[in-house]
C-alpha cells in the first residue's frame, strides 16, 4: 500500500483505541471530579469486565452474538456492584480522604488482580466477536466490528453527556462536585451520590473492556495499560471535563495509532508522556479543566 492507505489504516486503528480509551478515562475522570478520589484500581475494573465477558460468553451456547450481548449487559452490572460494595466497605469508612483512598485503591488493585489470577488463571483467553463482517474499502478490507466499537462508544459518550447536563441526576452530581457540604445542607444524599458515581465509573471501564476484548484477549494483567493511558487522558483533558476527556482520548489514540504504524509504539508512549509533562508545566488544570480558586 501507498502512504495514503497506510495513514487511513493507522487512523482507523487509532480511532478504535480512542473510543475505548474515552470510555475508560471518562469513568476515572468522573470519580475524581465528583469524589476527589484517585481510583488506582480503575484498571482492574476494566480487567474484570473483560474476564467476566469471557466467562459469560463461553457459558452461553449458540451464536456468538448472544453471549456477547449478555456479557455487554451483565459484565458492567456485576463490576458496578463490586465497585459499590468496595465503596461502601472501604472508601466510605475512610471518609474519602485523598491520601488514604490512594493507598486503599492500591490495595484493591492487588486484591482484585490476585483473585482474578486465582479463579481465572494466568492464560490470555479470546472472546469471539458477535459478527465478523468486513467492510471493503478501495485499498483494503476493514473489520466492521471495530467500526461498531467506535459507534457504540460515541453513543455511550453522548448518553453520558445527556445524563450529566440534561437530567436531575446530572444536576445532583454537578452540585455535589461543586460543593459537597452545601449540597448535603440542601438535602442531597452525598454518600449515595458518591456510591453511584464510583459504580458508574467502574461500569464505564467494564463496558470499554467488553467492547475491546473480542479483538484482544482477556488477561488478569490487562488493566495496567488502560489505567496509565486513562491517567494521561485525564491529565491532558482536565479532571471532570467530559469534553476534555473525549478530545484528549482522540488525540492520544490517533497519535498512538499513527506513530505506532509509521515509527514504533515506544515512540508513541514517549510522545504521550512528554505531552503530559508539557500540560502539567504550562496548564496544570488540563486543556479544558478549570483552574482551582
Amino acid at each position: 500500500m501507498h502512504f495514503g492507505p497506510h495513514l487511513l489504516l493507522a487512523a482507523l486503528e487509532g480511532l478504535v483505541t480512542s473510543a475505548v480509551l474515552a470510555l475508560t478515562a471518562l469513568g476515572l475522570s468522573l470519580v475524581f471530579g465528583v469524589m476527589r478520589v484517585v481510583n488506582v484500581a480503575h484498571g482492574e475494573f476494566f480487567m474484570l469486565g473483560a474476564v467476566l465477558a469471557w466467562a459469560i460468553s463461553t457459558a452461553i451456547s449458540g451464536h456468538p452474538s448472544l453471549g456477547f450481548l449478555a456479557a455487554l449487559v451483565l459484565a458492567p452490572l456485576i463490576v458496578g456492584l463490586i465497585a459499590l460494595v468496595a465503596e461502601r466497605l472501604v472508601l466510605r469508612r475512610l471518609n474519602y480522604n485523598p491520601e488514604a483512598t490512594i493507598v486503599a485503591t492500591i490495595g484493591m488493585l492487588y486484591i482484585i488482580q490476585q483473585l482474578a489470577l486465582t479463579f481465572y488463571g494466568p492464560e490470555a483467553r479470546p472472546v469471539e466477536p458477535p459478527f465478523s463482517y468486513r467492510i471493503l474499502l478501495p485499498w483494503f478490507g476493514y473489520s466492521g466490528y471495530k467500526l461498531s466499537i467506535i459507534a457504540a462508544s460515541a453513543l455511550l459518550l453522548v448518553a453520558t453527556w445527556f445524563v450529566l447536563t440534561r437530567t436531575k441526576i446530572g444536576l445532583v452530581m454537578r452540585a455535589t462536585q461543586y460543593d459537597s457540604e452545601t449540597a448535603q445542607a440542601f438535602g442531597i444524599p452525598v454518600d449515595r451520590v458518591y456510591a453511584g458515581v464510583f459504580a458508574l465509573g467502574a461500569m464505564l471501564a467494564a463496558v470499554a473492556a467488553v467492547l475491546i476484548v473480542p479483538i484482544s484477549q482477556a488477561h488478569y494483567l490487562m488493566g495496567q495499560d488502560p489505567l496509565l493511558l486513562s491517567f494521561i487522558v485525564v491529565i491532558i483533558g482536565g479532571l471532570g471535563s467530559l469534553r476534555g476527556t473525549v478530545v484528549a482520548a482522540v488525540l492520544i489514540g490517533l497519535s498512538d495509532g499513527i506513530i505506532s504504524v509509521f515509527f514504533s509504539p515506544t515512540l508513541a508512549k514517549i510522545i504521550a508522556t512528554l505531552l503530559v509533562a508539557m500540560v502539567l508545566v504550562f496548564r496544570p488544570q488540563g486543556l479544558f479543566g478549570t483552574a482551582s480558586r
